[in-house]
């Protein structure tokens, strides 16, 4: 079994605040954001809800696509939340049962 790797946007209560980040692991990293375990941006900015994912099977793909996204100003990632999640719904649950 190939082993996958996640880059994900996640947003606080209100979503006005974009984080993204790449993990092999995304429901340990999200349960880690919403529930503050780790310090820093989002502990600072309270973002807890997941809008966003994508699945690579390579870490120096992900890495890439991490850096491209990041890179990207509000409105290019907006649209590309929107794209998956229009209702910017909190995907945790649903990736929960994958």
């Amino acid at each position: 079994m190939s082993k996958q790797y996640y880059v994900y946007i996640m947003t606080n209560k209100y979503n006005t605040v974009l984080y993204t980040g790449v993990t092999n692991d995304l429901a340990r990293r999200v349960y880690e954001h919403k529930n503050k375990l780790i310090e820093g941006f989002t502990a600072k900015y309270n973002i807890t809800k997941l809008v966003y994912y994508e699945i690579a099977q390579d870490i120096k793909e992900a890495i890439t696509r991490e850096k491209q996204i990041k890179g990207w100003n509000r409105d290019k990632k907006k649209a590309l939340i929107e794209g998956l999640n229009p209702q910017w719904r909190d995907l945790y649950e649903e990736i929960l049962g994958e």
